[in-house]
């Protein structure tokens, strides 16, 4: 009897450790991002606006899906629906909520062991703000170095990107807009205050209320080319960082380059920020093209310097969804969503990127406003019809992109109609995302192109120094055989229903396998 009860015990813990490492883990193994436009995510008080308090309702949603860090689109005053171009930099927009709201959202956030960025875009503001409506035709404004301007009187504001100076909006308005002077001590020292504030907000020390990080939008050296605006990682952005880093050394600085083409090294070089975004490894793996992806991925993965990190992503606000882009082929989306998430770097997943929520910007004249992108900003699908609680239609029955919306009840792409399916994309994602967490080698290890002797087969290590996994993805729709150039002893199965033959092994249209070897 006592032997039995022994052999029992020993079986329980056993099974409690594997169980706990491989199905719930306890504490985040490697970051992966949920970026969010909140006003399309839930809304928690029926005015079709998704709000911050929907956000915090939804959490347990996030850690279903399992990403550990979220990723705000501003929320700042804002006549614009996407919340970029302020009117105050110092107010939350009413229908996200209050900064009591904001601060519960970030206390919850923490207090399950989550990270949350904030979206910063402060070199644009509108006729509404406190620096123009006090600084144009003023030249005694206490304001009046806080903004460009075409002229000496101050009566002509500058333009900004593009050499715009109003931007019609998807609901009639018209509003205008200028760039603020970054060269100016005072508009550094203000976003000293500003991002401070937001790193401590009680200036206590304790960073329970406090973000993350932040992301820097439109982040330029010379901002768009205006002759006024030079030298800014050295004059702006790294003062500016290095103040912040002051209060919390561990706050991250997320860059998106300006220019997309760039690969974002002289960020990290010149500026000092943390993480930038991978767009060519982006735009090469939804190519499903083996050159491009191993090319980009050699470049982006393999020059990163050590303790930056590169931004893994197959959708954001400002690009058409992955779903569309694949023509809505379910098993090119599983095979991309496996790539991105497990080649390297730091993932995020683009809310409802894991339904396969479709969305393209519009063109002809709709394309004219801000609401060309709306189709890429969709409410979130809940639910199996096209409404019920907390959807955030905030654009409904405003235009083409209403009258053409992607939303479609029982089309098979919402969380009620995926989450017991077995072979869903939403499945996908948490099977794939639990992998990548609970996996070393996957979470943290370097990357590495393995050569094969098929063009239409990726084959890729990732290694943490100890641990080593392979990964080889179809990228085509016929069968393929391949033979990976990697030497090892062993290989076992980790995803997928592969046996690893040295002599080489049959992969189906579009087909993922994983193993980890030594």
């Amino acid at each position: 009897m006592r032997k039995i009860f022994f052999s029992l015990l020993s079986f329980l813990l056993v099974f409690t450790n594997v169980y706990s490492q491989n199905v719930l883990p306890t504490q985040p193994k490697g970051e992966i991002i949920y970026h969010v436009f909140q006003r399309s995510f839930y809304d928690s008080n029926g005015d079709l606006n998704g709000d911050l308090n929907g956000l915090k309702e939804k959490l347990d949603y996030l850690q279903e899906l399992g990403v550990t860090s979220i990723l705000l689109l501003p929320f700042f005053d804002s006549d614009c629906y996407h919340n970029y171009f302020a009117n105050d930099f110092e107010r939350i927009d009413p229908s996200f909520g209050t900064m009591n709201d904001y601060i519960a959202l970030v206390k919850e956030v923490h207090r399950r062991g989550m990270k949350i960025y904030l979206d910063m875009e402060t070199q644009y503001v509108t006729d509404k703000h406190i620096w123009w409506k006090d600084a144009v035709g003023n030249l005694k404004s206490p304001y009046s170095n806080y903004i460009l301007f075409q002229d000496s009187a101050h009566t002509k504001p500058s333009t900004i990107v593009y050499n715009i100076t109003e931007l019609d909006t998807y609901d009639g308005k018209k509003i205008k807009l200028t760039t603020v002077n970054l060269k100016s001590k005072e508009v550094l020292d203000y976003n000293i205050k500003l991002f401070s504030f937001f790193a401590d907000p009680d200036k206590d020390g304790v960073f329970d209320d406090g973000a993350d990080g932040f992301r820097l939008d439109h982040m330029m050296d010379d901002l768009d080319n205006k002759p006024e605006l030079t030298n800014l990682f050295a004059d702006f952005w790294t003062p500016l960082i290095r103040q912040i880093k002051k209060i919390n050394p561990k706050i991250k600085f997320i860059a998106e380059q300006a220019n997309w083409l760039n690969y974002g090294f002289d960020y990290f070089k010149k500026a000092d920020v943390d993480m930038v975004f991978g767009f060519w490894l982006t735009w090469s793996i939804t190519s499903l093209n083996k050159e491009q992806i191993t090319k980009r991925a050699d470049t982006i993965l393999g020059m990163t310097p050590k303790g930056k990190e590169q931004i893994i992503f197959l959708e954001n606000h400002d690009i058409d969804r992955s779903a569309s882009t694949l023509k809505k082929d379910p098993l090119k989306e599983k095979a991309v969503a496996a790539i991105y998430l497990l080649i390297g770097g730091t993932p995020s997943v683009y809310y409802g990127q894991e339904l396969g929520m479709f969305g393209k910007g519009i063109t002809g004249a709709a394309a004219n406003t801000d609401g060309k992108d709306i189709p890429r900003r969709e409410a979130f699908e809940w639910y199996r019809s096209d409404s019920g609680k907390g959807m955030a239609v905030w654009y409904k029955d405003s235009g083409p992109w209403w009258d053409h919306r992607n939303i479609i009840p029982n089309d098979g792409i919402s969380l009620e109609e995926e989450r017991s399916g077995k072979n869903s994309l939403f499945n996908f994602y948490k099977t794939l995302i639990r992998l990548r967490k609970g996996n070393p080698a996957l979470s943290y290890g370097s990357y590495q192109t393995i050569n094969n002797n098929n063009d239409s087969v990726l084959t890729f290590l990732r290694s943490d120094g100890i641990n080593k996994v392979l990964v080889a993805a179809n990228l085509s729709g016929e069968i393929q055989k391949v033979k990976p150039e990697l030497k090892a002893r062993k290989f076992s199965i980790l995803f997928g229903n592969i046996r690893y033959i040295k002599k080489g092994f049959k992969l189906k249209p579009y087909e993922i396998a994983v193993w980890s070897t030594r």
